[in-house]
């Protein structure tokens, strides 16, 4: 049976384990309709014409995982950021783990999915908010139509989060192979702050099919500042949706870190609907061997005086492919926007690829709007000079590698979490960058 004839059958035995007197449930029989109806992306779809999943959807997952393995801290300590105090929701082969998390109701949500969908308290939010900025592709229909568990944090407003959170994805390796399908819902309220941390790690080979769906809502004068980190094994393939709504005066920021992973999909959505929004998207991508990272963002000026950044760097070794696919959208009415996006690369092999697009659409006339790609290879001068002051080779390009992608980095407003970044990246470019890490 292929993947997708499964899932649909799989739908009605899922029904039976949650509550289909839930707010959500005519929205997951909509959605999974949609998915039997479009089925998986691939390469005839402009969207996908430089990713396919073919070679991910070949495997027999399991779309309820039979076994619960109780994992210990010190199991999964390293990939937490544990030097400092947080907010932590768990999640063990797609089920909640209580005893590695650390949620909280007091003044803030900060709890899981699972109780948002199902708790009248939290009823009003959910019939507010969810699923109403997540596109209607077949991905996104797919998650909807799946979803239980994940993280909920509602913040109210006038709330400054004093700790980030951490929400953190752990696949045992108890099934041959594993489809998780984890679904988030921020709310910001107005003048609110929060910083959170994502994370999705394989504790073994055993293939893991990970597509996720993150709502964010930033209303007035909020703050999100969000994390992701994805270095995965080479045997996990992860399909991040990501939808943004942001309201008059509001700051969003997501950071993203690819190093590890067979194939990674970024869907970064941002939509503005307010005057004077800061929107920025940074990212570092840094892969080799036969990895694969599409990052496919959007950005849609709906009103005017706003900005968005978009600063993506990407180093590509051995066979690694990388696809940037960035589209910035001015509508008539978004006067006095101001948008850059650029998107740079370095390939350090002959066989390593890169298909880039940025683009504009601009259909207003009052704008400061740009947009640019490189590709090359390490500055042949500088590793010249790098070598004539006594630094070996594979110092020079280190030191070189890093610098280029230094300034993404220099924008993580959380020290411990920079400080790890620092370390992967150290460690994906094989050198030691004299850094005090």
């Amino acid at each position: 049976m292929e993947l997708k004839e499964k899932l649909v059958s799989s739908f009605m035995a899922f029904e039976d384990m949650v509550d289909v007197d839930s707010p959500v449930h005519d929205i997951r029989t909509e959605a999974i309709k949609h998915f039997e109806n479009v089925g998986f992306p691939t390469k005839r779809q402009e969207a996908w014409k430089y990713t396919s999943l073919n070679s991910v959807l070949k495997h027999d997952y399991s779309v309820f995982p039979k076994h619960e393995d109780a994992l210990e801290f010190r199991d999964v300590k390293k990939y937490f950021i544990h030097d400092i105090d947080s907010y932590k929701i768990v999640f063990i082969d797609g089920k909640y783990s209580s005893h590695l998390s650390q949620t909280t109701h007091d003044g803030i949500d900060v709890c899981l999915m699972s109780a948002a969908l199902t708790k009248p308290k939290y009823r009003l939010v959910i019939e507010n908010y969810f699923n109403k900025i997540a596109s209607k592709d077949s991905l996104s229909s797919l998650n909807t139509a799946f979803s239980a568990e994940g993280a909920y944090i509602h913040i109210p407003k006038n709330k400054l989060v004093e700790k980030p959170i951490q929400i953190l994805h752990f696949s045992t390796g108890n099934e041959v192979a594993l489809m998780l399908q984890p679904r988030n819902l921020v709310v910001v309220g107005e003048n609110s702050h929060v910083q959170i941390i994502e994370r999705h790690q394989s504790l073994t080979d055993n293939p893991v099919l990970t597509n996720s769906v993150t709502e964010i809502f930033t209303n007035k004068r909020a703050i999100v500042d969000y994390y992701k980190i994805q270095n995965d094994r080479e045997t996990a393939s992860l399909i991040d949706n990501t939808f943004i709504n942001q309201k008059q005066e509001s700051i969003a920021k997501v950071h993203t870190f690819s190093f590890g992973g067979k194939i990674t999909r970024n869907n970064l959505n941002f939509y503005q609907n307010g005057e004077r929004i800061d929107s920025t998207m940074k990212g570092i991508t840094i892969i080799g061997n036969k990895q694969h990272v599409d990052h496919n963002t959007l950005v849609h000026h709906i009103e005017p005086n706003c900005e968005s950044h978009q600063d993506y760097k990407g180093i590509f070794g051995d066979s690694a492919t990388g696809v940037f696919n960035g589209k910035v959208l001015v509508e008539k009415e978004a006067q006095k926007t101001d948008a850059f996006q650029a998107n740079n690369n370095i390939l350090l092999s002959d066989k390593a690829s890169i298909n880039t697009k940025p683009q504009l659409e601009i259909f207003a006339d009052d704008v400061k709007c740009s947009h640019g790609c490189t590709i090359g290879q390490l500055d042949e001068s500088a590793m010249f000079y790098l070598r004539s002051r006594g630094i070996p080779e594979k110092e020079a390009r280190g030191l070189l590698m890093f610098a280029f992608s230094n300034n993404v980095l220099d924008s993580v407003k959380i020290p411990e979490l920079k400080n790890r970044i620092t370390k992967l990246i150290a460690s994906k470019l094989g050198v030691n960058i004299g850094f005090d890490l």
